[in-house]
């Protein structure tokens, strides 16, 4: 018992004392963590694949495009980028939510489930980066740039790129992850 908390008390000293030295990235900008919400993403995405019965939406959901245009990403300030990336996860929460309310299977809840609270936690790393909060629209209106999927394999699609593209430029950019001390 007393071991651990005197490797931890040295850690900590020898912190203090290489102050100077840059240091390691924060979980919220550490590549690695993204990179988990995308494989399970992914791994949901190919569970579905093969979904053909039952796997159809009672009607299309609107769901974020996932392509990027890289000029027009790069001239938009972060607070800009980090509104998209929110409303599109917003959306995508949406969506999944109302897919999950209609899915009978167990196994099928538990992983939209899983998926939801996955984006829930994107959407917390975002916030923790100090970019401003984003407000879902009040007259059911969505965001503008939206396209619409009709069955879950397509939802799920969307939602691995969008974590793959432009949920992953935002954190490979954002201020607070830089390691030239920002």
């Amino acid at each position: 018992m007393e071991i651990p908390r005197l490797v931890a008390v040295l850690l900590m000293v020898l912190e203090w004392a290489h102050s100077g030295l840059p240091s390691p990235l924060r979980p919220i900008c550490d590549p690695r963590v993204l990179d988990r919400f995308i494989k399970e993403a992914r791994d949901m995405e190919v569970t579905m694949r093969s979904c053909s019965d039952g796997c159809s939406l009672a009607e299309p959901l609107p769901v974020p495009l996932t392509s990027v245009d890289f000029a027009v990403w790069e001239k938009e300030d972060a607070q800009k980028q980090a509104q998209e990336v929110q409303s599109g996860l917003w959306l995508l929460s949406e969506a999944i939510s109302v897919v999950r309310a209609s899915v009978t299977s167990a196994m099928l809840q538990s992983l939209l489930d899983n998926s939801h609270s996955n984006l829930h936690s994107i959407r917390q790393v975002i916030r923790s980066l100090n970019f401003q909060e984003y407000m879902p629209p009040t007259g059911g209106t969505a965001h503008e740039e939206t396209w619409r999927v009709s069955s879950m394999p397509e939802l799920l699609r969307v939602h691995t790129n969008f974590l793959r593209g432009k949920v992953r430029l935002l954190l490979a950019s954002a201020a607070a992850c830089r390691r030239d001390g920002s």
